[in-house]
This record gives C-alpha cells, structure tokens and sequence, in this order.
C-alpha cells in the first residue's frame, strides 16, 4: 500500500505532460527514421551499396538491429524509403525557386553533388545505370510532374529530365549546372 501512495505522491508532484502520448511517439518514429536514413545514405557514400548490410545501417545509424527491423524489412526498402525521402526534399526545394532556371540550377547541383550518387558511380556503376531506366517508378513520375510544372511543357519536361538524369552518371559543376539551367530555359518552350 505505502509503495502506491508513494507513486500517486510522485505522480501528483510531477507535471503532467499537455502532448498526447502518441504525438511524442510519432516524433521520436520519424527522428530514427531520419538516422536510418541518413546513416544508409553515409555508408552508401563510402561504401556503395552493394557492400553494406543490415548490421552495417544498424551500426552507422546508431540503432539498434530489432529498431531498424521494426522499421524496415529489408535493405531494399531502406533504399527505396532514402530515395523517397531526397527526391521529395529536392523537388520541394526545386518548388521554392524562383524562377525556372534557378529550380533547374537546384536540381542539377543537388544531383551532381550527392554524396550518394557519388558513392554509387565509384563503387556500383551498373546500379545507377539501372536506376536510370525506370521511368515508369513513382519516384521518377514525380520528378517529371514537378518539372512539368515548371515547363509546362512535354518536350521540355522530356529534355530537362534527360540533361538531370544524365548527371547522376556525369556530374556538373555548380557554375556549369547554373549555365546549363540558363541555356534550358532559354532555349525551350518554357
């Protein structure tokens, strides 16, 4: 009995918290999702993605194996999850652009500086060529809609896409990717 007085005590002496118990969950969910995330990204980096296992994205992303198991099933679906995730960040920074060209400009120097795309060209080369060839996949569909808002045009949407995709093989430099965006821009239906 005084073992339950006391925790009523403590209960009673503590605030209680204004957050539902569930929104603190969702939060803490999407911080580990983030680690996971950005840990598959760094080893992918240095490693490629051939290479790295389950333990590995464990062990760099600081969680433990049952967590990421709660989270993922598979490597696949950490990768499909991390793609989601930079396409999604690059087309809304794309989206707050200014004008045509300085969201062609985004795109171009986030493809051509991603540390992972880079980890990829040097280690697994034939993974980015079968990357590129899908474009049927949701991922690459989205890409294009947001170019196409953009563009507002097909053929332009179709050129854009090519000249973006073309760099995660061969990377520009941020003053060729700013050139390069112009040169687009001014040169099509934009």
């Amino acid at each position: 009995m005084s073992l339950f007085r006391s925790h009523l005590a403590r209960s009673r002496s503590s605030p209680l918290s204004t957050q539902p118990k569930y929104a603190t969950q969702g939060a803490s969910h999407r911080r580990t999702e983030e680690a996971i995330l950005q840990g598959t990204k760094d080893l992918i980096a240095i490693q490629g993605l051939s290479k790295i296992s389950m333990i590995d994205i464990s062990a760099t992303s600081e969680v433990a194996r049952a967590t990421l198991y709660n989270h993922f099933r598979d490597k696949s679906s950490v990768v499909e999850a991390l793609l989601s995730s930079e396409v999604s960040r690059v087309i809304e920074q794309a989206q707050s652009a200014g004008t045509p060209a300085d969201a062609l400009e985004y795109l171009s120097i986030a493809i051509s500086s991603d540390s992972a795309l880079a980890g990829l060209r040097q280690h697994d080369p034939g993974l980015i060529a079968q990357l590129l060839i899908h474009s049927e996949h949701p991922l690459y569909l989205d890409l294009a809609r947001a170019i196409f808002a953009l563009t507002q045009s097909q053929s332009a949407t179709g050129l854009a896409m090519r000249w973006l995709l073309g760099q995660a093989v061969q990377p520009l430099t941020p003053e060729q990717s700013r050139e390069q965006a112009a040169l687009l821009v001014e040169n099509t239906l934009f």
